[in-house]
């Protein structure tokens, strides 16, 4: 199954070369009790992510977090979330904006799926290595150690 995300992955990249596609996303920063943050792996990519998704059309940002965080970890926000800020991607040849919350009242009971292949709470300030750049820039502004800085 990877290696047919892995193919659907280069392909999207070559789309995004010749469409340069605009898309909006969502990302949580998830902090449970411990003051830990919650880190996800994708089965199709091997760093740790703070989880998150697109935005379908006509889908308020608040509505795609919800759904996002019930697809990918069976989460149910009681809430609402805290906005962190709004992040222009322009990588791989990417239009996409990804807006960021911080969720901390929550119930998660994540079960195994096709997109979700691990995850995991992290101390914020030993995060591992293989967390992705943005990810980690993200937790960072988050704790106040960075300012906020609004390219991905």
């Amino acid at each position: 199954m990877r290696i047919i995300y892995k193919f659907i992955g280069k392909l999207l990249r070559m789309y995004w070369r010749i469409a340069k596609p605009f898309t909006i996303g969502v990302r949580a920063i998830v902090i449970n009790a411990d003051n830990q943050a919650l880190l996800i792996k994708h089965t199709y990519t091997k760093s740790w992510y703070i989880p998150g998704g697109g935005v379908d059309k006509g889908e308020h940002l608040p509505d795609a977090l919800a759904r996002e965080m019930r697809e990918e970890l069976n989460m149910t926000i009681h809430s609402p979330p805290e906005f962190l800020g709004t992040y222009g991607n322009f990588f791989e040849y990417k239009n996409d904006f990804v807006s960021v919350f911080v969720i901390k009242d929550f119930d998660m009971s994540p079960t195994r799926n096709l997109e979700i292949s691990e995850w995991r709470y992290f101390d914020m300030n030993d995060l591992p290595p293989d967390i992705s750049p943005g990810s980690r820039k993200r937790i960072e502004e988050y704790q106040g150690k960075k300012n906020i800085n609004y390219i991905w």
